[in-house]
């Protein structure tokens, strides 16, 4: 990617070393967020929802934040400038498609475990999209993971924060708390995972084409991490339709370059 020319994100909260964490009143322990991911992939459940109940459960948390500039390191620095971009895309598409004007989320860095408006997160998690407070949360350990999956090259990250971001768009268009109603759903989880993607493409589409930030290899980059969360990649064999939570490799990949191709999130009808 070449993001020496972004901007930089005012709306990221380094949260990581001490900026953040987990308050008095906090009762829950690392075993139950040990198992969070765990829980999410096998019962197709969406992660926010599992912390959300235990955080009713452990007690409340005190949310302690600063706000201050944070580390200054090439993470959070690559970090700022995809979400800048994001901001940058989505304020001309999504007013665009809607006609209503895009609210930007917050994304906030942090390390191990930090109290949300969903709950508690944990690193074990992974990514995720809280939509009780409007913010994308990130610890950035997950991306040395994510390599490992096969998720490489320096787009794949951009990938995982647009998809994080495709969320925050469902969640102004009202799809997230549709999806609710729907819940327990294995279809209506896919399609929510799946429409993410697809607007993480439409993204790329017009970072590539208006903003010249992509390379030759990024589009390859982001189909590749795509495949590499897939049910089916995730736990190493193929996966029933019905007990699937975010799609197979080849849905996850499809949709991200259905939308890369279109560059128009109302191509991204995945419950249609």
């Amino acid at each position: 990617m070449r993001l020496g020319r972004s901007r930089r994100s005012d709306n990221v909260i380094d949260a990581r070393g001490g900026r953040g964490g987990v308050g008095r009143g906090a009762a829950i322990g690392c075993g139950p967020l040990i198992v969070v991911g765990i829980l999410a992939l096998l019962f197709g459940a969406d992660p926010s929802e599992i912390l959300r109940m235990l955080g009713q459960q452990g007690g409340a948390t005190q949310q302690v934040e600063q706000t201050a500039p944070g580390q200054a390191d090439e993470a959070s620095e690559y970090v700022r400038r995809v979400l800048g971009e994001t901001e940058d895309v989505w304020e001309d598409v999504y007013p665009a498609a809607t006609g209503q004007p895009y609210r930007e989320p917050a994304l906030v860095l942090y390390s191990g475990v930090y109290p949300t408006a969903c709950g508690t997160g944990s690193s074990a998690t992974g990514p995720f999209y809280c939509p009780s407070d409007q913010r994308v949360y990130i610890d950035l350990s997950f991306f040395n993971q994510l390599a490992r999956m096969g998720g490489t090259g320096d787009f794949a990250p951009a990938y995982v924060i647009a998809h994080e971001v495709g969320h925050h768009i469902q969640n102004l268009t009202g799809v997230l708390a549709a999806s609710q109603r729907a819940r327990g759903r294995s279809d209506v989880s896919v399609a929510v995972e799946l429409q993410a993607d697809c607007y993480a493409g439409v993204w790329a589409h017009h970072a590539d084409r208006e903003r010249d930030v992509l390379d030759e290899s990024d589009v390859q980059e982001g189909l590749d991490a795509a495949a590499a969360v897939g049910d089916d990649a995730i736990r190493g064999g193929a996966v029933a339709p019905d007990a699937l939570s975010h799609g197979t490799s080849q849905m996850r990949a499809e949709w991200f370059l259905r939308g890369f191709r279109s560059g128009d999130m109302r191509a991204c009808d995945t419950f249609g």
